[in-house]
């Protein structure tokens, strides 16, 4: 109600909507700053603080002008800056003086000593960049056994006015009884070793008590950055402020990864500061990463509590049996997407049979029909069992249309944790994730070309004369056409210095280019229901598992199907200690390693002894590698070949296997 009076009010007059903003400026400022007293209640001061801020960015966006209507977004109607709504009056030094040299960090302090005019606004984030200039300069020192941050704080002196905006004390929020830290002030320049151990101690127990107080504050600094900016757009100055305190905010998201969600929003809206951000993602468990993105993806709906709630007649989803496919796409593409990610009712036309039984079987047969040839949507890859889009789908003029529908059932069986019977190549799922592909994805759809790119990495090509261009030849619909990889490609020759590029520029034409609309199409009907912020917490291996479910494996099978070459044997003893450490696996666990050999988390029908190499049938391989300390198992996908060191026991073979399994997907060898 508030949100709506402010709104109605704004439009009034132009003073009337200043006044407006900068009130609620003045009462952000004011709740921020309480925030960041550590004695405040943490919880009530955030939601207050964040809520000021929400309806502060609301009202900015609707004032008088607005993007729509052709102005800047930084002008109100009358061309005056909005900007100038905030510098309402005289301030003085958002913090106190700081001696500059016992602090020793002149380089990042930006405090102004002269009163100047600022935006209310201004005078929180000041404070903010403060603490976290003052965080970073103390996780710096304690790398040399520096002092503790607390007698840092409390050296600092300032004026006494009303406008100075004081540190805060360091009472934890919401505890009782805790000392006052500064009873200890006048023993903080005396440290022993034992000090030097305290101080770290101390500075831990600081980054605990302030994250989530300074992370709330970066969000609303995030989200009054973002009110100024056009949609999709990152402030360059919100980008600036991310790289300055890269070291705090990955020290905060270490310690506690959910802050993204909780916090750190601009991360999964911005994958630019993203990608800063991504080796700690990753490195969180599988698990908890698929609990993060279902308890997100399903945030702020409707009865989020209750994913497959009851629809009304209206939002039954009707297809005839006889044309699943296309009599699906056509209801699909009618209805209602925010219905549709909160619940799905199918029911076949002339069947009385509903509920959850039935959906299961709607998207058991739709995965079957996605890759029906007939459509000439996908084609199969190199090894039979995965599917890649064909770049010849235009054959049929719908086809657009259909992988748009692809993306959509995909995406709606992944919101509702319905796995889908099918499995595409390795380069689509990184086509699904944003991830760029390498040469050796080409290997799933032309495995020879794939030896032949590596040959050229791997060899070199200065004398050998293949004359070789940055233009290729291509086969569309059966006739070759010269396709130039850049401009001018035609006369710029291939050589030693600049094969690399040629062979990612190839690799990109066959697995991107030639498929960029199909690739697009997909994309767009898939991200309807599934924000690209959030599938980008997996890697290429889990999201195949994600939509596909874990596979059972029989490890009996496996060994019986299983070759040994350069120097083993079954009956070694590291032979036996690896088949000892995959009983010991988890299901999970499995599923890793025969990805991480094969490519592929799936067991063909017929078991291990129809699993597919590059060039047709290939088992599961296990070659001797001579053991180096530290050495990782390593893996040739296009020949299901484990390279598995001659490790002296069993306990280093498992823990060397298992941080391979982790870290395979990044081509380490050591660790």
């Amino acid at each position: 109600q508030l949100r709506q009076v402010l709104e109605h009010l704004s439009q009034q007059s132009e003073s009337q909507y200043l006044k407006i903003l900068t009130s609620l400026a003045e009462v952000a400022t004011t709740n921020g700053h309480k925030l960041l007293s550590l004695s405040s209640n943490y919880e009530a001061q955030m939601k207050s603080l964040l809520r000021i801020v929400r309806i502060f960015c609301h009202v900015f966006r609707i004032g008088p002008s607005s993007p729509s209507n052709g102005n800047d977004m930084g002008y109100n109607g009358n061309k005056t800056p909005r900007s100038q709504v905030f510098k309402v009056r005289k301030v003085y030094d958002v913090v106190r003086k700081i001696d500059v040299k016992e602090m020793n960090f002149t380089k990042h302090a930006f405090i102004n000593q002269t009163s100047h005019e600022q935006e209310p606004l201004e005078l929180l984030w000041h404070s903010l960049d403060e603490w976290l200039v003052l965080i970073a300069t103390e996780l710096m020192k304690n790398k040399r056994d520096s002092a503790n941050i607390t007698s840092i704080l409390l050296k600092q002196k300032g004026p006494d006015h009303q406008d100075a905006t004081p540190m805060p004390s360091f009472a934890a929020a919401g505890t009782e009884g805790r000392e006052d830290l500064s009873a200890d002030a006048e023993h903080s320049k005396t440290y022993d070793v034992a000090g030097k151990q305290e101080a770290c101690a101390d500075c831990q127990d600081v980054i605990s008590m302030t994250a989530n107080r300074l992370s709330a504050v970066i969000q609303a600094f995030y989200m009054c950055c973002s009110c100024q900016m056009p949609q999709g757009m990152t402030s360059p100055r919100f980008i600036e402020f991310v790289c300055k305190h890269d070291e705090v905010l990955k020290c905060f998201v270490n310690r506690n990864p959910k802050i993204i969600f909780d916090h750190f929003h601009f991360l999964l809206e911005c994958p630019e500061l993203m990608s800063r951000f991504m080796h700690i993602i990753k490195a969180q468990p599988f698990k908890d990463r698929c609990e993060w993105f279902y308890e997100h993806l399903h945030a702020g709906q409707p009865d989020s509590d209750m994913v497959h709630r009851p629809v009304n007649e209206n939002d039954i989803l009707l297809v005839h049996r006889d044309s699943i496919f296309r009599s699906s796409c056509e209801v699909v593409s009618k209805a209602n997407c925010a219905k549709l990610k909160q619940g799905i009712a199918v029911r076949f036309h002339g069947e009385e049979g509903m509920g959850q039984g039935v959906v299961r079987e709607w998207f058991d047969i739709l995965s079957s029909e996605i890759v029906n040839p007939d459509y000439a949507l996908f084609t199969q890859s190199a090894d039979g069992t995965t599917f890649q889009p064909n770049s010849n789908s235009s054959v049929n003029p719908d086809h657009l249309n259909y992988f748009r529908f692809a993306g959509q059932i995909l995406g709606l069986a992944l919101n509702h944790r319905q796995l889908v019977n099918i499995y595409f190549t390795r380069s689509f799922y990184k086509h699904i994730l944003g991830i760029p592909v390498n040469y050796q994805d080409v290997a799933s759809i032309d495995p020879e070309y794939a030896k032949n790119l590596q040959w050229i990495l791997d060899n070199d090509i200065s004398d050998l004369g293949l004359e070789l261009t940055f233009s290729v030849e291509t086969d569309v619909f059966g006739a070759m056409e010269e396709v130039p990889l850049k401009p001018g490609g035609a006369s710029i020759l291939v050589t030693q210095e600049n094969k690399a590029e040629y062979v990612q520029l190839v690799t990109e034409l066959r697995m991107t280019r030639a498929i960029q609309p199909q690739i697009n199409a997909f994309l767009q009907g898939f991200h309807m229901f599934i924000p690209p912020s959030l599938i980008q917490l997996f890697d290429e291996y889990e999201l195949e598992l994600l939509l596909s479910g874990m596979p059972e494996i029989d490890v009996n099978d496996w060994l019986k199907n299983t070759e040994y070459t350069s120097g083993y044997e079954r009956g070694d003893q590291v032979i036996q200690w690896f088949w000892d450490v995959v009983e010991e696996l988890t299901q999970e666990e499995r599923v890793l390693l025969l990805q991480f050999v094969t490519g592929s988390s799936r067991v063909p029908h017929g078991g291990f002894a129809h699993i597919m190499g590059g060039s047709g049938l290939q088992n599961f391989t296990i070659a001797a590698v001579p053991y180096t300390a530290n050495l990782l198992p390593t893996s040739s996908t296009c020949i299901n070949m484990l390279k598995l060191p001659e490790y002296p026991s069993k306990e280093i073979l498992k823990d060397r296997l298992l941080v391979a399994l982790h870290c395979g997907s990044y081509g380490y060898t050591m660790a």
